[in-house]
């Protein structure tokens, strides 16, 4: 057995991807949790949901919604405007906060009660668009019919489209095999509870939509990257989703089109849903005052776009052919093209396909929407995207915490936000500094030194990040590093120091936070890795070596927990304690260090240290401090600590 590599002892987050890992993987064969206390060894297929009320706690539990979370998630189900509403006393807004923060610090199933009572049966329901790619045995059908069942429970009524990888095209049968398995998928719901209605009649027509002016403009894949599909629709053509939903049935689709000689034809699912996607936005809000059975609204606009399919996500090659966690459409879709590798054509034969349904789909769809990439194994992953918007695991944190209960798997779903276009700017001259002052201080709820902090900028700016027009943003300075009054003639040296870092409160919690993350990550300490090379505006594109990154934050901001999961370490600063202080440790140089402990190249050891364990031989890691790492807390400190604040004082 060749011999694995042992962290030190006081290591507190490796960096790197790979670093440990080798002796993280003993951790990772607990199976998924079945209740708050124990595991199960069944299969993923059999452990998702085994249909009594405890698991649909237990899938709302497992998505740990922060209070953030749940206040999104119930804002988006808040009945429209034009219907009346009761407006909460402060002391009413106050008990829904405090019973959210005990479920967190206790979280059972009794405290889950009171979680579930404040997400289900929302008077104001939402659409989702669902894309079924099968084909699926009963037993996973089943499965993915009660996650659909549990997000209608919570608000989201789906609107199904079914598509099976293994039609063949142009065959006789073309439309009685549609209908045959939208009738499978029909029945296959009502056996959870739900209320379906087959919609066997074609509600899309094929060719672009004369209206549509983005549409007509383009063909194939436009410079812009949106998809042209192959049919529209029309909002006279939503009668039969519309009185479905009313009736609080879920409606499911067969991928049909009418064809310029009126006859039905089976098309791609994708065309099918984009072409319902702008026609929902379009008719929006609807409710029948005349149907008895309309007792609640229901929004057409969709809120999401679900495509379950037995693929998983998208393949990435910078984390080995595992799933992207989160997307920015907006700056990685062509990069995502680029780099997707000819094997993935047959194992993931239909991602790039569904990439760009998603693309199309969410440049309708209102900006806090999302859409999500998910294998059947996992339909409990529905409903985490519902109630959280976000990915199974945030994308900026580092790559090696992605193991034991946060390990990726190929089933590891998908998330896509249209996003914002991220860019890099390395001259203060072309900064927008009204922008960037104006969003600086609705991040911090504080008035900047104005002339003072941007003097200060212009003469140590080593890059800005921007996302968007300002609507989050990343400053990184150079700051000297003193050399000792003995050695006079030693070239200076500099740090990166991240000196601010904001996101417009509008858009937080969207992901906005993350592709700036991993877009400073790829300028700093991550450059020079495999994990770099995201080719968006004025970035190094992966080329160069990084550097350790350092910045401050308060000791009682709120965020530093967040920091604390990206950062390499952290010392605090000042007398009490006020100050702490952040560092991200270069990961190509961290990668150089493993290498050659490894090989037994290390200089400050010939050979490398072989420790005997019960599960074969494992070699020491680097230690905690090295050589060349001594005394460069203190320097660090004492550098930021000089900086000077850059609030005007109250």
């Amino acid at each position: 057995m060749p011999p694995m590599l042992l962290p030190p002892k006081r290591a507190i987050i490796p960096v790197t991807q790979g670093r440990w890992n080798s002796i993280t993987l003993a951790s990772s064969h607990a199976g998924p949790v079945r209740t708050l206390k124990a595991s199960s060894s069944l299969d993923a297929e059999e452990i998702e949901f085994n249909g009594d009320e405890r698991d649909f706690i237990l899938s709302i539990l497992r998505a740990k919604p922060s209070i953030r979370d749940t206040k999104s998630y119930l804002a988006s189900f808040n009945p429209p405007k034009s219907i009346p509403t009761t407006t909460p006393t402060p002391a009413t807004a106050v008990s829904k906060d405090d019973s959210l923060s005990q479920l967190q610090n206790n979280p059972n199933l009794a405290a889950g009660v009171s979680l579930i009572n404040e997400l289900i049966d929302p008077v104001h329901r939402r659409t989702a668009l669902v894309k079924l790619q099968g084909p699926f045995t009963d037993r996973q059908l089943e499965s993915v019919a009660r996650g659909m069942v549990y997000l209608e429970k919570l608000g989201l009524v789906s609107v199904v489209v079914v598509e099976n990888d293994e039609w063949e095209p142009g065959s006789e049968m073309e439309r009685e095999e549609a209908v045959e398995d939208a009738m499978r998928v029909v029945a296959a719901l009502e056996a959870q509870g739900a209320r379906a209605r087959p919609v066997l009649d074609t509600i899309v027509r094929l060719g672009p939509n004369p209206n549509d002016e983005r549409l007509c403009e383009a063909s194939g894949n436009d410079s812009s990257g949106v998809w042209t599909p192959e049919a529209h629709s029309l909002a006279e053509d939503l009668t039969h989703i519309r009185s479905a939903l009313q009736a609080s049935e879920i409606p499911v689709l067969p991928a049909l089109a009418l064809d310029s000689f009126c006859r039905s034809v089976r098309i791609s699912a994708n065309d099918v849903i984009a072409a319902l996607t702008p026609t929902m936005v379009e008719v929006g809000t609807t409710l029948d005052t005349s149907s008895p059975s309309a007792k609640k609204t229901v929004d057409m606009t969709p809120l999401r776009l679900m495509i379950v399919n037995r693929e998983g996500g998208v393949p990435s090659y910078a984390r080995s052919g595992l799933p992207h966690l989160l997307v920015n459409l907006s700056s990685e879709y062509e990069h995502i093209w680029d780099t997707f590798l000819p094997q993935w054509r047959s194992s993931h034969p239909t991602a790039l396909g569904n990439l760009a349904l998603a693309r199309t789909c969410l440049s309708y769809m209102p900006p806090t929407s999302s859409a999500v990439m998910v294998s059947h194994r996992s339909p409990s992953s529905l409903i985490a995207n519902l109630i959280t918007n976000k990915p199974a695991q945030s994308s900026s944190l580092p790559h090696a915490l992605l193991s034991g209960a946060k390990k990726l798997t190929r089933d590891t779903p998908t998330l896509f936000r249209y996003g914002l276009p991220i860019r890099v700017i390395r001259k203060a001259e072309e900064i927008d500094k009204k922008k960037m002052t104006a969003l600086l201080e609705q991040s911090f709820v504080k008035t900047l030194d104005y002339d003072a902090f941007w003097k200060r900028v212009d003469n140590t700016l080593d890059f800005a990040i921007i996302a968007g027009d300002y609507k989050g943003g990343a400053i990184v300075t150079r700051e000297a590093i003193p050399s000792l009054p003995s050695n006079t003639s030693e070239t200076p040296r500099t740090m990166a120091y991240l000196d601010k870092f904001a996101v417009l409160p509008s858009h937080q919690g969207d992901g906005t936070v993350d592709f700036l993350w991993v877009a400073l990550h790829d300028e700093s300490y991550g450059l020079g890795t495999q994990f770099a090379r995201n080719f968006i505006e004025g970035s190094m594109q992966g080329l160069g070596r990084g550097e350790d990154l350092v910045w401050r934050s308060r000791g009682d901001n709120p965020v530093n927990k967040w920091y604390y999961e990206r950062s390499s370490g952290h010392l605090k600063m000042g007398e009490k304690g006020e100050w702490v202080l952040f560092w991200c440790d270069a990961e190509d140089r961290l990668k150089a260090m493993e290498n050659a402990i490894r090989s037994g190249n290390d200089a400050s050891e010939s050979l490398p240290e072989v420790i005997r364990t019960k599960k074969g031989p494992v070699i020491r890691g680097p230690g905690f401090v090295v050589a060349e790492e001594q005394g460069r807390l203190d320097k660090w400190a004492r550098i930021v600590n000089k900086i000077p604040s850059s609030w005007v004082k109250k």
